[in-house]
Parts: structure tokens; sequence; C-alpha cells
């Protein structure tokens, strides 16, 4: 855009000798001004005016260059262009004025949509002791930067707990839902040693939140999440989902979806149900990894409407690390669904390193 101005003029000197005398080609340059307030301020198309009124007297009037006797300088239709070029100089130098106050108002908008995200959705560390983390977020709003998918890990005295949720709904209520649910796992995810116990304090700060803020929604404003623990020695994780898309274990050459079929209601839904949480214990070993991820990834589809075979796929990459992993699945989601990603998007891999310790914890002393 920042060259259309150049690329304009040149097409229109290309024209002009190729054109008949009669055929006055350098009235185009009236648009010249317009063209240049797309991609620059308004003292670059207040330039552009004076050259384009500039050129189009050196077109009327100079016969080395367009054939023309210098009596066509002052002619009224070449006067008319010149005062017509004036004013669409003004009207573009007002436009251009305008774009620039709007774009530093969006700069602004995205910087502080980028330290919100920074706050909501502070990055998970790469080591946690044995374990290596990476995590990704896309939200389907460029212009957002952030939405209702969430996702976080704490180490605790337990093991290292996760979190990855998706809010029901988009724009600030979910935002807020989301920023109550972190806030509540945050706190808890230290102190409860039980993993269901956890995820019952973390509804119950949630109705609360709920409750207090109220509103017509206060209803249907829930969390569907999935809460998973790796003990520091154990060879295991153990796995509390609340009706979400099952984490997914990998090891080379293998692929299982850890679902026990034993899935509670989402967060804020299960009052209405009544059931208890259950946990369900898969074997993680040294050299494993654990994909946790929102129903935006399974839901993304192609041309024909086909959803994503994230299965299908992890099988054939084989061993990625976790960044490499997150960044081939990101990559990929573009190209299935032709760069228009219609949810938003996140993950958490975490994989378990070979040197981890295993066994129970040497005695004291």
């Amino acid at each position: 855009m920042r060259w259309l101005p150049a690329l304009y003029v040149a097409g229109l000197l290309v024209l002009e000798p190729v054109t008949p005398v009669e055929w006055p080609v350098s009235f185009v340059l009236i648009a010249l001004p317009l063209v240049t307030a797309f991609a620059h301020g308004p003292v670059a198309v207040g330039g552009a005016t004076v050259f384009a009124v500039v050129l189009e007297g050196v077109l009327a009037g100079t016969p080395c260059c367009a054939g023309r006797a210098v009596g066509y300088l002052w002619d009224r239709h070449y006067v008319a262009s010149y005062f017509c070029t004036g004013l669409v100089g003004v009207l573009g130098m007002i436009l251009a004025a305008h774009r620039v106050r709007r774009e530093r108002t969006l700069a602004d908008v995205r910087f502080v949509a980028d330290i919100a995200q920074r706050v909501l959705l502070r990055p998970v560390p790469h080591r946690i002791g044995s374990l290596r983390l990476e995590s990704l977020y896309r939200s389907a709003a460029a212009e957002a930067r952030i939405g209702g998918d969430l996702y976080e890990a704490v180490p605790t005295r337990y093991g290292v707990r996760l979190l990855i949720g998706d809010v029901r709904g988009k724009g600030l209520l979910a935002v807020e839902t989301a920023a109550a649910l972190l806030g509540a796992f945050r706190e808890a995810a230290h102190d409860e040693p039980a993993l269901p116990a956890l995820a019952d304090r973390v509804e119950t700060s949630m109705n609360r939140r709920v409750m207090l803020l109220g509103g017509s929604e206060a209803g249907e404003r829930f969390v569907t999440a999935v809460f998973a623990e790796i003990p520091p020695r154990d060879p295991l994780v153990r796995v509390v989902n609340c009706g979400h898309p099952p984490p997914v274990r990998l090891r080379c050459g293998e692929v299982t979806e850890l679902d026990s079929g034993r899935s509670a209601p989402p967060l804020n839904l299960g009052v209405l149900e009544g059931e208890p949480y259950h946990v369900d214990t898969y074997s993680f070993r040294p050299g494993d990894q654990l994909l946790l991820y929102t129903d935006g990834i399974t839901e993304t589809r192609d041309a024909a409407g086909t959803f994503y075979p994230l299965l299908q796929r992890l099988r054939s990459w084989g061993c990625l690390p976790p960044r490499e992993l997150l960044e081939r699945l990101h990559q990929e989601l573009l190209e299935y669904s032709g760069d228009r990603l219609q949810d938003d998007v996140a993950a958490l891999a975490v994989h378990l390193t070979a040197d981890a310790p295993s066994g129970p914890p040497p005695p004291a002393g």
C-alpha cells in the first residue's frame, strides 16, 4: 500500500505516450491524493497533491512529453483538473489524519489487550522439575487477541497441577469468567490435597463469582475444563474431566485418548446434576507427553466442512518435542482452515523427560 502512489504514477506515465493527444490521460491524477491517503499521513498527501498538479501541467503543456501545445496549459478543462486535484487533496489530508488517529487508537487497544492477556494467560514456565511445558493460544478474532480459552500450570507440593478450559460465549463476559476461574485455581492448587477437592473448590468460587455478577446469563455462564496432576515421583497422571475434550497421551508410535467415559458436568453446571468428580489415573512414564487442548482444535473445519482429525495427525507426526508439536499443530490448523480459524484455540503440551526420578522418595537424612 505504501508503494501504491508510485505505481499509480508509473502506470500513468506508461499510458500517456501510447494514447492519442485528444485523450487527456493525465486527468486520472486527480485521484492521486486519495490513493496516497490509504497508507500515508496528511503531509505526504499534501506533497502528493502538489506533485499531481505540477505533473498535470507538465503533461498538458509540454510538447516533448505529451505532444500538446503550450496553450493547453491554461485550457479550461485542465484548469478544472487542477482545481479538482486540489480539492481532492484537501479531502485526502482530512481522510489521512482520521485514519492515522484511528490506527493509533487501535494500537492502544491492542496494547491493552496484550497486557490483559499476559495477566490472564501468563506464559507457563518452560521447565518445572522433570517436566518440559509449552503452550499455544490463538484468538479467532485477531484484533481482540484475547478470548475465553484458558490454561495454567502450577507447581505444588502435590505435583504439577494443570488446567485447561473453555468458557461458554465470547466477549468481556467470557474474559471475566476466565479470570475468576484462573484466580481460584492458582490459589486452591496449593491448598487442596486431592484433585476432586480442587475442582470442587474452583467451581464453588466460580459459582460465588457468577452470583455476585448477576445478569440474565448467570445460569448459562459455564466452563468445560480438565484438571490434571502429575506427581513428582509416581509414573502416572491423574485427570478430572468436566465436560471437556479428553487429554491425549503421546508415546513414540502410540497416541491414546485419556477418556474413561466418566466426565463430570461443566463447571457451574455441576450443582444441577449433583454428581461427584471422578479421578482417572493413567500411566505416565518418562518420555511420555500429555496434550491438553480446547475444542477449537477439533472443531476446525476445512472447505468441505470436515472436522480436523487431531488423533490421526498426531499418529502421523511421530515423536516431536513440545514446542515443535504445538508449532506444527498451529500451522496445520491454519492450512486446514484456509487461514480462517472460527474459534479460539488453546493447547498445553507437557513432556516428562527421561531423567525423571521414579520410585518413592529417599528416606530423610
